[in-house]
């Protein structure tokens, strides 16, 4: 155990000091910061306002068109080439021409511009033209727009688990699937990226002899052991300062620009109430009911129980695999020779992602179960269930498995390890693997 340690220490502290490790650590949260940085500088600034001419021969749209932050409009009886002359000489930025039409089946009305326009432009005009068409289509018709708002109904089922104890707690699957996708792919990614770091590391030392100096004082178990915890505690340190330093920096920027967002939401909401659009009123209560539900669940789900099997999984799911990936680099002598090697131990990795969407439909199924018990597949597959509330007793008994899996994998992985971390030049396949896992001491 005391080689261990050492060994451990090593590898920990070999890598933080390396520039690329905190070169990494302090780029990656400056990159998202500026990424949300950048989002929020777009969200809140002022884009150049648009001229748009309206020529309306039909004469029934003169009200419609109010001028906002983006699009000013002006009203003009040219004739349609006069009007495009207009344009051509740059007085306007567009010409929107609306003929005689009929609002049962309206067509023929064009935008003219000297460039592709945007597509929001051309999307809010159509929208605009669409809600007065509808406006005119109720009045021909006797029905009163107040009326039709009426018969609308939006109905929100909440949803309450239930206990033996009788207890009832709210919840709400927006939430738990957010969570529960967030926390998969990140111990996907996590796995994929320090286990192959793990595996190139140990080919590093066995391709410039390195290791043939540390095994003279130390067991090749010893060695693997303290190579995968090393950089398990790597990647756990700079995994924790990404949060701290992520949510630091988006925290600034976000309350820089908070006051800013909150204006242009406010000038948006004022805008579309003037235009009376009530296809955009369902989508602002659509949004915020959303946005409502999702706070709501977050909160109705059990965050303690998540962060702890999230971190127990993060780092047994890590260990697991990292002893695979380090027993592939001991075995070939290139990066190259282990990609022969590498799909079979990534299979049911890659398996897990891909049967999420599975997986949530039916969170507590046999799919989902079983899957969440097998070892190589759990840490993503229970981290997808936690969210939505899994019994103790199927958590306790998917970390006892995991446990015994790592056990398992350490066990197997040192078996190729402690034979193939000296072996120089030698083909290797899965039949000399299997020659090496079943070579006595």
């Amino acid at each position: 155990m005391h080689n261990i340690g050492l060994i451990i220490a090593r590898e920990y502290l070999s890598r933080v000091k390396k520039k690329s490790f905190i070169v990494m650590t302090l780029l990656a949260p400056l990159l998202f910061g500026g990424f949300f940085f950048f989002i929020a500088w777009t969200a809140t600034k002022d884009v150049d306002t648009k001229t748009i001419q309206v020529v309306d021969k039909s004469g029934m749209f003169s009200e419609i068109f109010i001028d906002d932050s983006q699009m000013e409009f002006s009203y003009s009886d040219k004739s349609l080439d006069a009007a495009k002359e207009d344009v051509l000489n740059g007085d306007f930025d567009g010409l929107l021409y609306i003929p005689d039409i009929d609002v049962a089946a309206p067509a023929g009305v064009v935008f003219y511009s000297p460039n592709n326009p945007s597509v929001s432009m051309v999307h809010d005009l159509s929208r605009k033209l669409e809600g007065e068409i509808e406006n005119i289509k109720l009045r021909q018709s006797g029905i009163q727009k107040e009326v039709l708002e009426s018969l609308k109904a939006n109905v929100d089922i909440s949803t309450i688990n239930l206990s033996g104890s009788g207890d009832e707690k709210e919840s709400s699957s927006i939430g738990a699937t957010v969570v529960g996708y967030v926390a998969s792919f990140l111990i996907y990614i996590f796995i994929f990226v320090y286990g192959t770091q793990c595996m190139r590391g140990v080919v590093e030392e066995k391709t410039s002899r390195i290791v043939e100096v540390i095994i003279a004082s130390v067991k090749p178990f010893e060695l693997m052991m303290g190579k995968v915890i090393g950089i398990a505690g790597v990647g756990l340190s700079q995994f924790i300062l990404w949060i701290v330093l992520t949510t630091t920096i988006s925290t600034a920027v976000g309350g820089i620009f908070a006051n800013q967002a909150m204006d242009a939401q406010k000038q948006q909401t004022e805008q579309m109430d003037a235009m009376n659009l009530p296809q955009d009123e369902a989508a602002q209560q659509m949004e915020e009911s959303l946005l409502g539900s999702i706070s709501s669940a977050v909160e109705s789900i059990n965050m303690p129980m998540v962060i702890v099997a999230f971190l127990f999984f993060f780092l047994t799911g890590y260990l697991l695999y990292g002893a695979l990936f380090a027993a592939i680099g001991s075995a070939v002598d290139s990066d190259a020779d282990a990609q022969q090697f590498m799909f079979p131990v990534t299979m049911p990795l890659i398996l897990a992602i891909v049967m999420l969407s599975a997986v949530l439909n039916d969170p507590n199924g046999s799919l989902a179960f079983w899957m969440s018990m097998i070892p190589f597949t759990s840490p993503v597959v229970m981290m997808m269930r936690v969210p939505f509330g899994v019994p103790v007793w199927e958590l306790a008994l998917s970390m006892v498995l995991m446990i015994g899996g790592f056990v398992f994998t350490i066990w197997f992985a040192s078996r190729i390890y402690r034979i193939g971390i000296l072996m120089h030049g030698t083909k290797v396949n899965y039949k000399v693997l299997a020659k090496w896992i079943m070579m006595k001491n």
